[in-house]
C-alpha cells in the first residue's frame, strides 16, 4: 500500500496504526483503548462524542472489535511500513506544537496544567492510559503555559493572594506575601466561578430583557407605520369629503344664482312685454287721435272724441328700481366672507394639525429633564384665544398676557367663552412633550391645563379649573401653592415664586409644575392618563389689575 492508503488505517487519536480497531455508530474507527480513554474523560458530562465529526451519543456505545479492519491492519503491518501523518497534522507557526516530539513537531492535542507541557495526540496517550496522570488537568492547547510559572521562584503558581489580587506560588506565600489572605488557586477559581455564573445570569437576563425591548420596538415600528398609513388614508378621505362638500356648495350656489337669474329675467321680460303692448296701444291711440284732430266735420269730431280719448289702465312701473351691476354682488361678498372665515379656520387649525403631527412621539426611556435648559428643549409657543376669554379679561402682548379689568371687553359672542369665571384657554392644543412658563403678578392666579370640552356657561364648578375632572390646576398666591383636581385640593409646601414652569408629557400621562428661579423646584407632579388634547389655562380671581403672562422662553 502507498502512504495515502496507510493514513486511512490510522487512529485519529494516537495517530498510529489502529490497534484492536472498533467502529463507532457514526462510521469512524479508532483504537479500542483510545476511544475508551476519550469517552472516560467525557464520562462526567454523560455525553459521548466522536473525536472527528463531533456527533454525540446519549448512551455510551458498546464497542466491538472490527475484525475485517483488524485483519487489514495486520496485513499492513506485515509490509513493514508505518503510516506517516499527513502534512496538516504538523504544527505551523500559528499552532501550539507538541513539546515531546523531536524533529518536525506535531500539533498539540492537549496541554497539561500540571506538567506545563503540550502533547500531540500520540504523546498524550499516557495521560489517558496511566493512572499516575489521573489528577492531571488536560485543557485545550495553550501557548501561555509559562505564565503559570512564578518568575521569582520558578515554581508553578497554585495559590492566589486576595490581598494583592495576583497568582503566586507556595514560596511566595511564605515570603513577600506572608501574612496576606491567600487561598489555593482552585478555591479562588471556585469563588470567582460562582461570581461568573451570577454575572452570566445577569447578562442572560439583560439579553432577555433587551430582546423583549427589541421586540417591543419592532412592534412599535409596525404600529407607527400602520397608524401613519391609516391616518394618511383617513385624512385624505376627510379632505376629499371637504373638497366635495365645497364643490357641492359651489354647485348649489351656482344653481341657486341661475335659478334666481331665470326668475328675475322672466319677471322683467313679462313686465317688458306689458310695457311694449302698452306702447303699441298708445301709439295706435295717438294715431287715431291725430286723425281725429284733422277731421273737418265738427259733428263727427264731437261724436268720436269721447270713445277715442278714453285711455286703458296704465301698467304700474313705479316698483322698477334700476341698480346697474349690483344684483348678485352681495352673493359674491357673502361667498368671499365664507372663504375668509374658512381660511382663518384652516390657518388656525393647521397650526394645531402641524403641531400634532410633529409631536407624535414614541415614548422611549427618556427621563423628565432636571435642568431648565433640559426643559427648554420642549418649549412651545402658546397664545391665549380671545374667543375663550371671559369678557373681564384684557388680552395683550400678542395674546400672551391677560389682565383682570373692571370693564367688559367688546368681544364677539362665541360658544367657547367663559361667561362667569375670569378664565381663558390657549388657542393651541397641547400633545406630545411641551413646556411653558407663566409669570404672574398680584394676589393670585390658577395655572392650569384643561380639556376643550370643559363647561363654559354659568357660575358652576363644572366650569372652574381644578374643580372638576376636565382640568388640572395649580393655585398660586402670595402665601402658598395648592394643587386642585376634581374639587380635591393638595397643599404644596414650597418656596413662593412669581414664575411657574409647566411640563407636559401627554402620552406618558405626566404633568409637572415647577417653581422657576435659578433652579427648578418641583411643586407637584401628576401621573395619569390623558384621553384628549389639552389646552393651557389661566384664571385670575382676586383683584383688578392682576396679570399673568405666557413668557417667551429662550
Amino acid at each position: 500500500m502507498n502512504q495515502m492508503d496507510q493514513t486511512k488505517f490510522c487512529c485519529s487519536v494516537c495517530l498510529d496504526l489502529l490497534k484492536d480497531p472498533v467502529t463507532i455508530p457514526c462510521g469512524h474507527s479508532y483504537c479500542m483503548n483510545c476511544i475508551k480513554s476519550f469517552w472516560d474523560e467525557e464520562e462526567k458530562e454523560k455525553i459521548y462524542s466522536c473525536p472527528q465529526c463531533r456527533q454525540t451519543f446519549t448512551a455510551r456505545p458498546v464497542l466491538v472489535k472490527n475484525t475485517m479492519l483488524a485483519d487489514l491492519v495486520e496485513e499492513l503491518k506485515k509490509t513493514g511500513l508505518q503510516a506517516a501523518p499527513a502534512d496538516h497534522c504538523y504544527a505551523g507557526p500559528e499552532d501550539v506544537a507538541c513539546d515531546v516530539c523531536t524533529g518536525r513537531k506535531m500539533k498539540a492535542f492537549k496541554s497539561c496544567l500540571v506538567c506545563l507541557v503540550s502533547y500531540c495526540e500520540k504523546h498524550v496517550k499516557l495521560h489517558y492510559e496511566c493512572p499516575a496522570f489521573d489528577k492531571h488537568k488536560l485543557v485545550e492547547p495553550s501557548k501561555k503555559l509559562q505564565e503559570n510559572i512564578c518568575s521569582r521562584h520558578d515554581e508553578v503558581m497554585k495559590m492566589f493572594c486576595r490581598t494583592d489580587q495576583q497568582s503566586i506560588c507556595y514560596l511566595c506565600s511564605v515570603d513577600e506575601h506572608k501574612g496576606h489572605d491567600t487561598v489555593s488557586a482552585a478555591a479562588e477559581r471556585t469563588e470567582r466561578q460562582r461570581e461568573l455564573e451570577v454575572s452570566r445570569q445577569n447578562i442572560q437576563q439583560r439579553i432577555q430583557d433587551r430582546e423583549k425591548d427589541v421586540k417591543l420596538l419592532q412592534q412599535e415600528v409596525e404600529a407607527i407605520n400602520q397608524s401613519a398609513d391609516q391616518t394618511v388614508e383617513h385624512s385624505e378621505k376627510i379632505f376629499t369629503e371637504l373638497i366635495h362638500l365645497i364643490q357641492k356648495r359651489s354647485s348649489d350656489v351656482k344653481q341657486q344664482i341661475r335659478s334666481q337669474q331665470e326668475t328675475e329675467v322672466s319677471r322683467v321680460k313679462e313686465l317688458e312685454e306689458k310695457l311694449e303692448q302698452e306702447i303699441t296701444e298708445l301709439k295706435r291711440k295717438d294715431a287715431e287721435l291725430k286723425q281725429l284732430s284733422h277731421t273737418e266735420d265738427h259733428i263727427q269730431f264731437l261724436h268720436n272724441y269721447p270713445s277715442l280719448s278714453a285711455l286703458s289702465e296704465s301698467t304700474d312701473s313705479s316698483s322698477i328700481n334700476i341698480r346697474p351691476l349690483s344684483y348678485f354682488e352681495d352673493v359674491t361678498a357673502a361667498v368671499s366672507e365664507v372663504r375668509d372665515k374658512l381660511q382663518d379656520i384652516l390657518r388656525e387649525e393647521w397650526t394645531n394639525i402641524s403641531l400634532t403631527v410633529t409631536e407624535v412621539d414614541v415614548l422611549l426611556s427618556q427621563p423628565e429633564p432636571k435642568t431648565r435648559a433640559g426643559f427648554l428643549k420642549y418649549s412651545c409657543e402658546i397664545t391665549l384665544d380671545p374667543n375663550r376669554a371671559n369678557t373681564q379679561l384684557l388680552l395683550s402682548e400678542g395674546n400672551r398676557k391677560v389682565t383682570y379689568v373692571n370693564q367688559q371687553q367688546s368681544y364677539s359672542d362665541h360658544p367657547d367663552r367663559f361667561t362667569f369665571w375670569q378664565q381663558v384657554l390657549s388657542r393651541e392644543s397641547l400633545t406630545g412633550r411641551c413646556y411653558w412658563e407663566v409669570e404672574w403678578r398680584g394676589r393670585g392666579v390658577y395655572v392650569a391645563v384643561a380639556y376643550k370640552n370643559i363647561s363654559r356657561k354659568g357660575r358652576v364648578n363644572e366650569c372652574l379649573f381644578g374643580h372638576n375632572d376636565k382640568a388640572w390646576a395649580l393655585n398660586c398666591n402670595n402665601n402658598s401653592y395648592t394643587f386642585w383636581y376634581n374639587n380635591i385640593q393638595t397643599r404644596v409646601s414650597r418656596p413662593r415664586s412669581s414664575r411657574v414652569g409647566v411640563y407636559l408629557n401627554h402620552r406618558a400621562g405626566i404633568l409637572s409644575f415647577y417653581s422657576v428661579s435659578e433652579t427648578m423646584t418641583l411643586l407637584h407632579r401628576v401621573q395619569t392618563t390623558f384621553t384628549q388634547p389639552l389646552y393651557a389655562g389661566l384664571w385670575i380671581y382676586y383683584n383688578y389689575g392682576d396679570t399673568a403672562e405666557l413668557i417667551k422662553v429662550k
